[in-house]
């Protein structure tokens, strides 16, 4: 076994810092880049109609309730006009207390919340406590911000982060949710948002549904209202599907932490 190089022990609490710096080949990122620049994929052997060369993960919604927040994803994933998939999850958990939701190339996607997800399992791990809601939104904008060239080729990744914020001194509302630009621009909305080729769909469906003070069944009911009318207008996005019984991801964060409703439940709202 060859011996550790000393930037194991080098200080630092990023992990994908470290991976940059000790085994960059690790982080799929760099290296589709480079795949992209040496084949030139986006137009060429590989892709379909439109340029795309990979499949596209959709919409995605995030709103708050009266004692939390509320994350879904459809489940459809495209390539052009044609569906490469019908049951791809778009919405995982970050850490206990936070959810990720992510539309864009689907393997990257994957492979980015990946990434975040052990880099504040990392961090932790370093610092003794986990860092703060906002220091999470950041951490991902930095992500975000180190992958624009590949944003740039036409293999964007664009997220929400939403999360029950445990700071002890936090004086505002405690579910917040983070939108995102493929720069790695973030912004905090204030009550809903939604991402993916049906945002805006979805969005405007959120705007006459949307309750602050509602219950968490209200919001959920909301969330899978938004995927079915974007469903509706935009092709990519997939909605509920009762015939197959393919139900979004959604999930719940609130002062017990991450959970993900069942299908079962989804199928009675």
């Amino acid at each position: 076994m060859s011996a550790l190089t000393p930037g194991y022990f080098s200080p630092g609490n990023s992990f994908i810092d470290f991976l940059r710096r000790e085994a960059p080949e690790q982080l799929g990122f760099d290296s589709a880049a480079s795949h992209i620049s040496s084949t030139g994929l986006t137009g060429g052997a590989g892709a379909v109609p439109g340029g795309q060369v990979a499949p596209q993960a959709t919409t995605i919604v995030a709103l708050t309730y009266r004692d939390g927040v509320i994350m879904a994803g459809d489940r459809r994933a495209t390539i052009g006009q044609q569906i490469a998939s019908r049951e791809i999850e778009k919405v995982f958990p970050a850490d206990a207390y936070t959810a990720v939701g992510l539309a864009g190339v689907a393997g990257l996607a994957i492979q980015l919340v990946r990434l975040y997800q052990l880099e504040l399992e990392h961090y932790e791990k370093i610092e003794g406590a986990p860092l703060s809601l906002q220091g999470k939104a950041n951490r991902l904008a930095a992500i975000l911000r180190s992958q624009l060239d590949l944003a740039l080729r036409g293999l964007a990744v664009v997220p929400l982060l939403a999360g029950w914020d445990t700071s002890p001194d936090r004086t505002g509302p405690r579910g917040r949710v983070f939108s995102y630009d493929v720069t790695g621009g973030s912004y905090e909305e204030r009550h809903f948002t939604a991402t993916g080729s049906g945002a805006v769909f979805a969005k405007g469906s959120l705007k006459k549904l949307y309750r602050p003070a509602g219950s968490a069944r209200g919001a959920i009911r909301a969330a899978l209202t938004a995927l079915n009318d974007a469903a509706d207008d935009d092709t990519g996005t997939g909605g509920v599907d009762r015939e197959r019984a393919i139900y979004p991801v959604v999930a719940k964060i609130d002062a017990r932490g991450y959970s993900r409703i069942a299908d079962a439940e989804l199928a009675k709202l």
